[in-house]
């Protein structure tokens, strides 16, 4: 009996043993039961044990198959879908490399060939001075690009044209792919898979040249389509009108245009170019849109209002597309220009002289906006409140146009200059014919604008830019928003005027998109006010701006800074007239096409900290340029004008653009590296003892509390504490112990962190940086801080002042004291591991 039972125990062992091995195999399922699956996965990746079961109990095809296997199939399920993902995205990143390279190696090749050149003209040169009856010989670039200035009078067949467009394609191919030109490196732009393209800027050539290249996922005839497209990528580009247009064989064509280019400033007259553009495609594939000049103004309708508008040339120009393998485009750009700088102040003349404005306005600019245009077709950009990329991008180009029509003011768009006695500071024009509104019944007699041009000194545009982005209260008028609000809404809604209205001062910045580099941010501004009347106490009060902010960053490499807006409704649609006003800030370097990419500011120009590598003397360079920097600012207020009012809205816009003048005045001196400890307080620097030993508090106190040192051992003395604290990896932040608390000092990656400067920074409360979930769990350990000393924050989501979000690993909260007094002085914040997502 006894061995029966041990049979049937073991037979019973591996029944249970067989059981749970067939529970285990794999299962083969049907298609219906595929299909099943497959509907669950696509609403829910990753169902619950509950939810496996609901579906085994819901499908009979499925109630045979155990829960365990379920579970397994929904694993592989998303195994295979992460490796499919994963290996789209390598093949992606593989074509890109492979394209790439094959640019590099071409440049490459260029390059050699330019070294062979340059070394054979020294070696001729050399023997020309040697030989004392040879006249000095000119081998330089110039010879190479000099091109015979053709007449449209001497080309008035296509025949003639044709001869013209194709010794243009060969010049032109011969900057863009060979050694034409002397192209050197732009400083700050890195070549690599990620970045934005090669580029190239000419030292030596006639006129202003730069050279662009990149990869980009678009076929070539889109490129085309969109380069050829120039207003609506060009912002300085007012129009373009093509007065004839021919087959020149082989599948080309041959155009003739008139474009006419915007003014940046008051100061200066607006330019215009009367080409030749010449459209083909080479027996390799590639297409080509090269463009050149031609003397002779042509009769067409837009030359009656030339007047205002200095002729300037092409020099053959254009864009090589080549397709690549596996979809995509490799994209040369030339743009070689004669601005005819001697018709512009001397003060503006490196605008006009200088090859790394064009790169920066123009051959930049196409590449850029031809790479948005791909990541908005493929669906990587998402912006929000529902709006659409274009309609977005529709909304910038109508704020910088409306700005730009209301610097130049054209005559033809009915802007006249309102006289006055003397000089006057503040131009004011008024356009009778404008009508910014949509309604038949408008309200408004037209558009008077204020306008006014000045020269900053040692001011960094993309700081100047921040603080007024940032500090609207410092310069803005609110019951002056109000009324070109109100009476812009007034005149398109038949709404009735402004009411009395007290507003706060504060802003609220709501963000609806930005390009691909964030160097161009489109953002809803709403200012907050208050009904001063009980019975209007539930109606609001708020303005709404809608506001385009670009070049905010100093180390990016961009033409001008600018913040212009326009006041819209609060909900504003697509076609929503916009009055745009605002600043452009637009850097004047004295060295033409020479880039400091080491400008300190801020604590760390205080600091005297320069590159990481070079001599004394170069950091010395460094710190003298960037004292020496100067810009042009050019203001322009836009305010709806009733008939009957011309001279108390004239008189009003006057007066008030003199006033942000003189707040601009007194914010760029508090700015500007040498004004900071008169108007900022007291200046962290070096020889400040402040400084000094705020960060010797900071590092003592963390030793106090952590039990471990922030910084590394050798930072011994007190200059050393101070520059390697500034330079931490981690975000570390200190805050005042008021009431309402703000931060008072922030390392290199706090600010980098917040998006701020040191003059911004006191303004920022602690609350504004966290989200509900950071503040909630910095209020259940403020008491356990406050006991012990310090405390860890676990991982969370932050904002930065340009509102975008930012997470981090940890962050640790100190209380600092004052070494002598033993008293608290403030709290220190040190994010870990943090990243902008």
């Amino acid at each position: 009996m006894a061995m029966v039972g041990q049979m049937m125990q073991r037979e019973n062992s591996s029944g249970s043993i067989n059981k749970h091995l067939d529970s285990g195999k794999y299962v083969r399922y049907t298609t219906e039961q595929v299909e099943a699956l497959e509907r669950v996965y696509s609403e829910c990746p990753k169902p619950s044990s509950l939810r496996r079961q609901q579906l085994i109990r819901e499908c009979p095809i499925l109630s045979h198959i155990e829960p365990k296997q379920i579970k397994v199939w929904f694993q592989n399920r998303r195994c295979r879908e992460k490796q499919r993902k994963e290996s789209t995205r390598l093949q992606s990143v593989n074509r890109k490399l492979t394209a790439m390279n094959k640019l590099l190696m071409e440049e490459n090749d260029r390059l050699q060939k330019q070294v062979s050149q340059l070394v054979c003209e020294n070696t001729y040169m050399r023997q020309q001075l040697q030989s004392v009856s040879a006249p000095n010989a000119d081998a330089s670039c110039e010879s190479a690009v000099s091109a015979p200035h053709h007449s449209l009078r001497d080309a008035n067949n296509p025949a003639g044209l044709v001869s013209i467009a194709e010794e243009t394609l060969a010049e032109f191919l011969a900057k863009a792919t060979g050694t034409a030109v002397d192209w050197v490196q732009l400083p700050g732009m890195k070549p690599g898979p990620d970045s934005v393209g090669i580029f190239a800027i000419s030292q030596s050539c006639s006129g202003v040249a730069a050279r662009a290249c990149g990869l980009v996922s678009l076929e070539p005839t889109k490129i085309a389509e969109i380069l050829k497209d120039r207003p609506s990528w060009y912002r300085d580009c007012r129009s373009v009108e093509v007065f004839t247009m021919f087959p020149a064989g082989n599948g080309g064509t041959v155009e003739l245009l008139y474009t006419q280019t915007y003014a940046p400033t008051t100061l200066a007259p607006a330019r215009d170019f009367w080409t030749l553009r010449y459209t083909t495609t080479l027996q390799n594939g590639s297409l080509v849109v090269c463009e050149r000049s031609l003397s002779g103004s042509g009769a067409g309708p837009s030359v009656a209002a030339a007047s205002q508008f200095v002729r300037a040339d092409i020099l053959p120009s254009g864009y090589l597309i080549r397709p690549c393998e596996g979809g995509g485009s490799i994209i040369h750009i030339v743009d070689h220009l004669n601005l005819q700088a001697w018709s512009v102040p001397e003060v503006l003349r490196p605008l006009y002289e200088s090859s790394k404005v064009v790169a920066q306005k123009i051959t930049i600019s196409a590449l850029r906006y031809i790479r948005q245009i791909a990541q908005e077709t493929s669906g990587e950009v998402v912006y929000s409140l529902g709006r659409q990329p274009a309609v977005l991008r529709t909304f910038s180009q109508r704020l910088i146009r409306g700005f730009n029509d209301a610097i130049n003011g054209f005559n033809d768009d009915g802007w006249s200059i309102l006289s006055s006695e003397g000089a006057e500071d503040v131009t004011i024009a008024i356009n009778s014919a404008k009508n910014p509104t949509t309604s038949s019944n408008s309200l408004l007699g037209g558009v008077l604008c204020a306008k006014a041009s000045m020269l900053l000194q040692n001011v960094p545009p993309a700081v100047l830019v921040r603080f007024l982005r940032e500090h609207r209260s410092e310069w803005a008028d609110f019951n002056i928003d109000a009324y070109a609000a109100a009476s812009l809404k007034a005149s398109t809604y038949g709404c009735t005027g402004i009411r009395a209205t007290r507003f706060t001062g504060s802003q609220i910045i709501m963000p609806l998109g930005h390009t691909i580099e964030h160097e161009e941010m489109l953002e809803v501004i709403r200012l907050e006010g208050q009904p001063l009347n009980h019975e209007d106490a539930f109606a609001s009060r708020d303005i709404h701006l809608l506001q385009m902010c670009s070049g905010v960053d100093e180390n990016a490499v961009g033409a001008c800074s600018e913040l212009i807006f326009a006041p819209i409704d609060e909900m504003f649609p697509d076609d929503s007239p916009l009055l745009p006003s605002g600043f452009r800030i637009i850097p004047l370097h004295s060295k033409p096409d020479v880039l400091n990419t080491h400008k300190t500011l801020d604590l760390t120009s205080s600091l005297e900290v320069g590159p990481t590598s070079g001599s004394a003397a170069e950091n010395a360079e460094s710190s003298s340029s960037s004292r020496n920097t100067r810009s042009v600012l050019t203001i322009a207020f836009q305010f709806p004008l009733e008939s009957n009012l011309h001279e108390n809205v004239a008189a009003m816009a006057r007066q008030y653009v003199r006033s942000v003048i003189s707040s601009v005045q007194r914010a760029a001196i508090a700015i500007s590296p040498s004004g900071l400890s008169s108007s900022v307080g007291p200046r962290l620097s070096a020889a400040s003892p402040e400084a000094l030993t705020l960060a010797n508090w900071i590092c003592q106190s963390y030793s106090c509390h952590v039990g471990s040192e922030l910084l590394r051992a050798e930072s011994s003395s007190s200059d050393s504490v101070l520059k390697t604290l500034w330079h931490h990896q981690d975000a570390i932040l200190c805050c005042s112990l008021k009431a309402v608390p703000v931060f008072i000092f922030a390392n290199q990656a706090g600010l980098d962190m917040l998006e701020t400067t040191l003059v911004a920074l006191q303004d920022i409360t602690l609350d504004k940086i966290f989200d509900d979930l950071g503040r909630k769990a910095l209020f259940s350990e403020f008491a356990k801080i406050m006991q012990q000393g310090f405390g860890y924050l676990p991982g969370g989501i932050c904002m930065s002042t340009m509102g975008r979000h930012i997470s981090y690993e940890q962050a640790v909260v100190w209380k600092v004291f004052e070494a002598e007094q033993n008293t608290m002085h403030c709290l220190a914040f040190s994010f870990v591991n943090w990243l902008f997502v």
